[in-house]
């Protein structure tokens, strides 16, 4: 038994070697497989898009949100109380100042004025008689035939007669300006707005609503707000000149007009930390409209001659920003480099590119130190 059992032990020992070398065996293949296939993807160029670094003059903008205003508004009221007899606008036309717009009855302002002139030529007579009583009476008082009372009494009539013409003649402009009032003309260039009284109506210099509503369209205002941050570059750029603004649709993508900051707030909201702008736009094509919402862009400054790369060629990672450059032979190679701005879709590079280094935009994700590149587009 026991010489049997030895032989069972030995062929099992056999056994378990022979399965363990087996699996080293595997193993080992399996290691030179994997490192074959590693060295063959390695050996296969990575497809990617790449530009140039190239210099060229690039604006500078902040950015914020805000919405347009006209320039003017002006609710026309009547002046005077009458009947509205007729509205000569059409809702939506462009009127230039002095553009008559509606009209109230001047009829009853017009009789004023009449009574008025014939009440001084009523006192005029007056006048003209006092006149020549007086004459009379002060020859006769030379003349000791009426005493010096009588000549005053004389002197004093021709005195409120005169004051008396006076007040005719307020009254006769008071009735002419009233009739001037009854033509309701546009006190600005503008647009005007939605009827909102009817002729037939009996109208007030008290009503609430007024006639119509004329708004200054061309040009037009914009009120935007900045972080309270931008405050000290916005202060530069002015103390440089009249910066400028451009004021885009919701998006971004569309300009929709161009012109001038004019007004800076004179303080800081401190619920929101922003400050209040304000500019002025040409608006001859009437693409910014009252209480739109738009995106304003202020340009703060133009960099001349600046190192510019797309925006994204720009990768972060833990020691700071970078981008993956290709070298002659096609490998790729990590450049740290500072980015100052980044303008839209483009990064100005401060350090760490030159003008003509390529610079990958696409395909980053597959790429480490030394890696053979495939160049697909880009320039």
């Amino acid at each position: 038994m026991r010489p049997a059992r030895k032989k069972l032990l030995l062929a099992a020992t056999a056994i378990v070697a022979i399965v363990a070398i087996l699996l080293v065996v595997v193993r080992v293949r399996a290691a030179r497989a994997e490192r074959a296939k590693a060295a063959s993807a390695a050996a296969r160029p990575i497809p990617v898009t790449v530009e140039a670094a190239r210099r060229e003059d690039v604006p500078v903008y902040v950015e914020g949100l805000g919405s347009v205003v006209a320039l003017y508004t002006v609710t026309v009221r009547t002046q005077v109380d009458g009947k509205l007899e007729n509205v000569s606008y059409v809702e939506g036309q462009r009127v230039t100042r002095g553009e008559p717009l509606a009209l109230v009855d001047p009829r009853p302002f017009q009789i004023q004025e009449e009574q008025a002139t014939a009440q001084r030529a009523k006192d005029v007579a007056t006048k003209d008689n006092a006149l020549t009583t007086l004459r009379r009476d002060a020859d006769l008082e030379r003349e000791g035939l009426v005493p010096q009372q009588q000549v005053d009494n004389d002197r004093a009539a021709v005195e409120t007669a005169s004051a008396a013409i006076r007040a005719d003649e307020a009254q006769i402009h008071a009735a002419a300006l009233n009739v001037v009032y009854a033509h309701i003309v546009s006190p600005i260039d503008g647009v005007t707005g939605i009827r909102l009284v009817d002729p037939g109506n009996i109208v007030h210099p008290a009503d609430a609503t007024g006639i119509v509503v004329v708004t200054r369209l061309d040009p037009i205002a914009m009120i935007f707000t900045l972080p309270e941050d931008d405050l000290p570059r916005v202060s530069a750029a002015r103390a440089r000149g009249t910066p400028r603004v451009v004021a885009m649709n919701r998006d971004g993508a569309t300009e929709l007009g161009a012109g001038d900051l004019t007004v800076v707030d004179n303080l800081i909201n401190q619920q929101t930390a922003t400050l209040r702008l304000k500019a002025q736009l040409p608006n001859p094509n009437g693409a910014l409209w009252p209480n739109q919402f738009v995106k304003a862009r202020l340009l703060l400054e133009t960099k001349k001659g600046a190192l510019v790369v797309p925006a994204a060629a720009i990768q972060r990672g833990p020691s700071g920003t970078f981008v993956y450059s290709i070298d002659a032979t096609s490998h790729a190679e990590l450049r740290d480099v500072s980015a100052d701005e980044i303008e839209g879709d483009q990064a100005i590079v401060t350090k760490g590119l030159a003008p003509g280094d390529r610079v990958v935009t696409e395909g980053q994700a597959q790429l480490k130190p030394g890696a053979l590149v495939a160049v697909q587009g880009g320039t």
